[in-house]
C-alpha cells in the first residue's frame, strides 16, 4: 500500500472549512514525519481528509448561499476535534509503548467517525436538491457511455445501483487512484476474494472526475474472467469503440489492437481494465503490457498476482458502519411498502453474519426486504443453530465457490483444496499458527517434514486471498524455520465456506467432522450415529464456557488429527476411541482466562500412537504421572503452558522426542534438565520464557541436537560451555536475549553451525577469539551493534554473511499484553 502522505495534493482553501482541513492536513503530516508510530494511521487520515474535502466545501458553499451557515458547525468542531487528537499525539515518546497503542486506537476510531458523519450528513444537506443530483449523474453516464460504448455498464440499471450501493469505497478510491497515477505504475491490480466489491472500486475509479479527466476517451474495460481468450478479450475491446472485429489468430488480435491504441496516444494517455483475471490468466495481461507512452493496466482479480507484486492494492471487506448503510440500503429500499420494522438488534445479528462481504449484504438484505417479523427470527434462529448463511443464495455460494474449486486445478499441489477446508476446524476470530498446520498435514496429507513445503501451500492459499499470512521476523525464515512465527488468519465467511464445503457429505463418509457445541447441546447426527463408525480423518471439537458433556459414546476409529478448542478450565479428553487406534496429532488450545486442567490425560490410551503434540494455554503438571507411554512421539510444543513437573519422567514417557518446543511458558524459570537424556532431540526450541535465566551444562549431551532455539529469553544470562559438544548445530537462535552479556569460549568448537541469529544482543560486549575457527560459510543475522563485533574478528570474509535487520516498529506484541 502507498502512503497517503505521499498522494496528498495541494488542499485549495474554501472559507472555514477548507482552511480547518488544510491545517489538519499541515498538522498531520508533520506528526507523521516526526513520530513514525503513528505514520500508517495518519496517512489514512490524509486520505480521508482529501475524499471528503470536495464534498465538504459544496455544503459550506450551499449553506451559505442559503443563510444557514449554522449547519456548518458540527463539521467544524469534528474538524477541531481531530486537530487536537492528533497534536497530542505528536508529544508522545516512542518509549510510551501503551500510549502509542491507545492513541493508534483513537486515530482510527476518530477516522472512521469522520467518514461515517460526513457520508451521513452530506447525504442529508444534498437530499433537498436531489434533481440538481439525478443531472450530474446522468451527465457522468453520458460521457461514460460515450467513453466506453456502453460496453462496461450494461444499462441505466446497473449504472444506478452502482451509484446508489456504494458505501465505504471512499478510501478505496482515494488510494488506488493514487497507485494507478504513480508514473513508474505501468501495472496496477485490485485484489480481494470474490463478492467485495473489486469490480465496483475499478468502475468507480473509471468514474472519477480526475480519471476522466487525465484519460478522457482513452478508457477501455472488459472482463476477462477464467476462460476467456486473446481473440476474444481484444474484439471486446473493439466493440467498446463501435467496431467489429473477428480473428482467428491471437498475434493478429494483438498486433491490431496495439496499432489502434498507437493510433488513439495522440488524444491523451490510456487505461486498460481488464477485471475479473483468474491466476492462470496472469499470461494475458504480459501480452497486453504493451510499449506505448502513457498506457496504463489496471487488473482485477480474486488472487494475488507474483507479477504484479510492487504495484498491488488488497481491497478489505466493509467495516461495521458501512456494512450497516449498505444492509439498510438493500433491505429497506425507500419504496418498500412494508411496515414491518425489525428490532435494531436482529438486524445487527444478521449484519455481523454477513462479515462486511459487500455480496452478501445484498443478497441478504434483498431476500429479507418486505417479508413479516417471523421471517427475520427464522432467518437469524437457523443461523443460531449452525445454518449457513450461504443456504441464503445460490448467488453467494457460486461466486465464493468458484476461487475454492479452482484449487483442484493446481496439479502440483493435489491436496491444497483439503488444507484450505482443514482451516474451518479452528475457531472464528483466532490466529492460526502456521506450524500447528504444518503438523497437521504432515500427517494427513505426507507433506515433506521441512516446513518449507507447508509455507508454501500458504502462501499458495494467500495469494488466491482465501487467508492473510501474517509476516514473521526475517530471523525466522533465515533459520529455515519458515512457519515458525508465522499466524494465519481467515475472514469469517471464507472460514464459514469451508465448514459449509467439508459438510456436503453424509456425515459417516465426511474427511472432517467439525463439531461446534454451545450451552451443551449435540447436533442430532451425533445421536442417531452413536452405534455407527465413522469414517472421518479429522476431527475438530469447539466448546464454550459451560461445557459439561462426555463425548465417549461415538465411534471415530479411523481418525488421524484430533484438535479439541475449549474455553473450560477443567477439561476431559474425550473417549470415543475405545483401543488404540490411528491418532498421531493432538492439538489442544483453550481460549479460556485460565490455562485448563487436563483431567484424565494420564488415562487415555488411544494416545499411545501420537507422533503429535500441541498443547496452548493448557496446565500439564500431569504429564509426568502418566501411565501411557507416547514411544512413537517426535514432536511436543507448549505455548502459553504451565509446566510445572511435566519433563520429570519424560525419558520414560517419550523416549524417541525429536523436537520440543516451548514458548511463552511463564513458570518455566529453571531448565528442564530431564530433557537432556533424550539421545535423539534434533530441535529445541524454548522462545519468549522471560523467567528462564540458565541452560544447565547437561545441555552438551544433547549431540544429536541440530536446530537450538533461545528467542526473546530476556533474563538468560548465557550459554553453558559444553554447548562446544553439539558438533551436529546448524541453527542457533538467540535474538532479543538481552541479559546476555558473553558469549562461551567453545564458540568455536560448533564445527557444522551455518546459522546464528543475534539480533537484540545489547548485552554482549565482546565475541569469543574461538568463533575464528569457525571456517565453515556462516550466515549471521543481527543488528548494527552486534555486526561490529564480528568486523572487528579476523573471519574469513569470503564466508561470513552479515545480514543487518532493523528492529520491528510495531505493536503486534502490545495485543497479547493488554
Amino acid at each position: 500500500r502507498y502512503s497517503s502522505i505521499e498522494m496528498a495534493a495541494d488542499l485549495v482553501g474554501g472559507g472555514v472549512v477548507g482552511a480547518l482541513i488544510s491545517k489538519l492536513q499541515d498538522i498531520v503530516i508533520d506528526v507523521a514525519i516526526k513520530n513514525i508510530y503513528f505514520k500508517s494511521d495518519l496517512e489514512s487520515l490524509v486520505a480521508t481528509l482529501q475524499s471528503i474535502k470536495p464534498k465538504l466545501l459544496d455544503i459550506e458553499k450551499y449553506n451559505k448561499e442559503l443563510d444557514r451557515a449554522e449547519n456548518t458547525k458540527p463539521y467544524i468542531d469534528l474538524l477541531n476535534k481531530g486537530k487536537k487528537l492528533v497534536q497530542r499525539c505528536s508529544t508522545i515518546s516512542s518509549w510510551n509503548f501503551v500510549d502509542r497503542y491507545r492513541y493508534s486506537n483513537k486515530l482510527i476510531d476518530y477516522n472512521a467517525d469522520l467518514l461515517s458523519f460526513c457520508q451521513v450528513k452530506v447525504q442529508l444537506e444534498q437530499s433537498g436538491d436531489i434533481k440538481e443530483i439525478l443531472v450530474k449523474v446522468n451527465r457522468v453516464n453520458e460521457v461514460l457511455d460515450h467513453a466506453t460504448g456502453g460496453s462496461f455498464v450494461g444499462g441505466f440499471g446497473e449504472d444506478r445501483e452502482l451509484m446508489d450501493q456504494v458505501f465505504g469505497l471512499d478510501l478505496p478510491l482515494e488510494e488506488l487512484k493514487y497507485i494507478v497515477l504513480l508514473k513508474d505504475s505501468s501495472v496496477v491490480l485490485l485484489s480481494a476474494p470474490g463478492g467485495c466489491g473489486k469490480t465496483t472500486l475499478a468502475k468507480m475509479l473509471c468514474r472519477d472526475p480526475k480519471i476522466q479527466d487525465i484519460y478522457k476517451m482513452n478508457i477501455f474495460f472488459v472482463t476477462v474472467s477464467k476462460m476467456a481468450s486473446i481473440t476474444i478479450i481484444v474484439q471486446k475491446l473493439f466493440q467498446t469503440k463501435g467496431y467489429q472485429r473477428q480473428f482467428e489468430k491471437e498475434d493478429e488480435a494483438l498486433m491490431q489492437f496495439k496499432g489502434f491504441l498507437e493510433q488513439q496516444k495522440g488524444t491523451g494517455p490510456i487505461l486498460l481494465v481488464l477485471d475479473d483475471v483468474w491466476p492462470e490468466g496472469e499470461p494475458i495481461i504480459r501480452k497486453f503490457k504493451f510499449n506505448i507512452n502513457g498506457f496504463k493496466i489496471l487488473v482485477t482479480s480474486r488472487s494475488v498476482l507474483p507479477s504484479i507484486n510492487k504495484f498491488t492494492y488488497i481491497l478489505n471487506p466493509l467495516k461495521e458502519q458501512y456494512a450497516m448503510s449498505l444492509f439498510h440500503h438493500s433491505a429497506f429500499p425507500a419504496d418498500s411498502r412494508s411496515s414491518y420494522v425489525p428490532d435494531p438488534e436482529i438486524v445487527k445479528k444478521i449484519v455481523e453474519n454477513c462479515n462486511g462481504f459487500p455480496l452478501a449484504l445484498i443478497v441478504v438484505g434483498q431476500s429479507l426486504c418486505g417479508r413479516p417479523e417471523v421471517t427475520w427470527k427464522i432467518t437469524l434462529d437457523k443461523w443460531s443453530k449452525g445454518q449457513s448463511i450461504l443456504d441464503s443464495s445460490s448467488d453467494l455460494l457460486d461466486k465464493l465457490q468458484t476461487s475454492v474449486d479452482a484449487l483442484d486445478e493446481i496439479k502440483e499441489k493435489p491436496d491444497l483444496k483439503n488444507c484450505y477446508l482443514d482451516l474451518g476446524s479452528f475457531p472464528e476470530d483466532q490466529r492460526i499458527p502456521a506450524i500447528a498446520l504444518h503438523d497437521m498435514w504432515v500427517e494427513l496429507y505426507n507433506l515433506d517434514a521441512e516446513d518449507m513445503y507447508t509455507y508454501e501451500y500458504l502462501e499458495e492459499l494467500a495469494m488466491r486471498n482465501l487467508v492473510t499470512l501474517m509476516p514473521t521476523s526475517i530471523g525466522a525464515s533465515n533459520l529455515h524455520d519458515y512457519c515458525n512465527g508465522q499466524y494465519i488468519t481467515q475472514h469469517d465467511l471464507l472460514r464459514e465456506l469451508a465448514i459449509y464445503l467439508s459438510n456436503q457429505e453424509p456425515i459417516e463418509l465426511r474427511k472432517r467432522v467439525i463439531l461446534e457445541i454451545t450451552d451443551n447441546k449435540l447436533p442430532k447426527w451425533w445421536v442417531e450415529k452413536e452405534q455407527e463408525p465413522i469414517n472421518a480423518r479429522l476431527l475438530s471439537i469447539s466448546t464454550d464456557e459451560a461445557f459439561s458433556l462426555s463425548l465417549d459414546s461415538i465411534q471415530l476409529p479411523k481418525v488421524e488429527v484430533l484438535i479439541l478448542n475449549s474455553r473450560t478450565k477443567n477439561y476431559s479428553l474425550p473417549l470415543f476411541v475405545q483401543k488404540p487406534g490411528q491418532l498421531k496429532v493432538l492439538i489442544i488450545a483453550n481460549y479460556g482466562g485460565c490455562p485448563a486442567e487436563l483431567n484424565n490425560f494420564s488415562e487415555v490410551d488411544y494416545l499411545s500412537n501420537l507422533k503429535r503434540i500441541r498443547f496452548e494455554h493448557v496446565s500439564i503438571s500431569s504429564l509426568g504421572t502418566s501411565l501411557v507411554k507416547l514411544s512413537k512421539l517426535q514432536k511436543m510444543s507448549l505455548i502459553m503452558c504451565e509446566i510445572g513437573k511435566a519433563f520429570e519422567n519424560c525419558i520414560n514417557i517419550f523416549p524417541d522426542l525429536v523436537e520440543t518446543e516451548i514458548a511463552y511458558c511463564a513458570d518455566l524459570v529453571e531448565f528442564p534438565v530431564e530433557l537432556c537424556n533424550i539421545g535423539h532431540l534434533k530441535k529445541l526450541s524454548i522462545t519468549e520464557c522471560n523467567e528462564l535465566s540458565a541452560l544447565p551444562e547437561a545441555l552438551g549431551a544433547l549431540t544429536s541436537l541440530e536446530v537450538l532455539r533461545l528467542h526473546s529469553c530476556t533474563k538468560l544470562e548465557g550459554l553453558p560451555e559444553s554447548i562446544g559438544n553439539l558438533y551436529k548445530l546448524k541453527s542457533l537462535d538467540i535474538s532479543d536475549c538481552v541479559s546476555m552479556s558473553k558469549m562461551p569460549v567453545r564458540m568455536g568448537e560448533l564445527c557444522d553451525l551455518r546459522t546464528l541469529c543475534m539480533s537484540g544482543c545489547w548485552g554482549l560486549s565482546e565475541l569469543p577469539q574461538s568463533v575464528e575457527a569457525l571456517h565453515q560459510p556462516l550466515k549471521v543475522i543481527c543488528d548494527d551493534q552486534t555486526a561490529n563485533l564480528w568486523r572487528l574478528l579476523d573471519y574469513p570474509p569470503a564466508k561470513l554473511e552479515l545480514l543487518v535487520v532493523e528492529e520491528a516498529k510495531n505493536l503486534n506484541w502490545l495485543h497479547r499484553s493488554l
